[in-house]
């Protein structure tokens, strides 16, 4: 007996197992068409999570840029530092998101 991960929710699972104790997909029945289709939808909803994160690192890029330079505060002031860190790790973040991007679609 084997420890396969579970099409539908990844999680390991019995290869004895006719379906998945923890989101009931039908291991047993399941064609690969069926099986294809959820790794798919998989890969999709990671991607819109990604893509979620990249439109929140932007807004706090662009937050911070904007109370940065528009903000009244002098470059000597805390608030105007913290500004420009928030800018910072948005920025990277989403760089970073991006990144992640390309590698998910490189591993298709």
């Amino acid at each position: 007996m084997a420890l396969i991960d579970c099409p539908a929710c990844g999680k390991k699972i019995s290869d004895k197992a006719a379906t998945c104790q923890y989101c009931d997909f039908a291991i047993g029945t399941a064609d690969p068409e069926d099986i294809a289709r959820k790794n798919s939808l998989k890969i999709y909803l990671k991607k819109q999570n990604i893509q979620n994160q990249s439109m929140l690192a932007m807004l706090l890029f662009v937050g911070g840029f904007g109370f940065m330079y528009w903000g009244g505060v002098t470059p000597e002031e805390l608030q105007f530092k913290a500004a420009f860190g928030v800018a910072v790790v948005g920025f990277v973040w989403y760089i970073v998101n991006r990144i992640r991007l390309i590698f998910l679609k490189k591993s298709k």
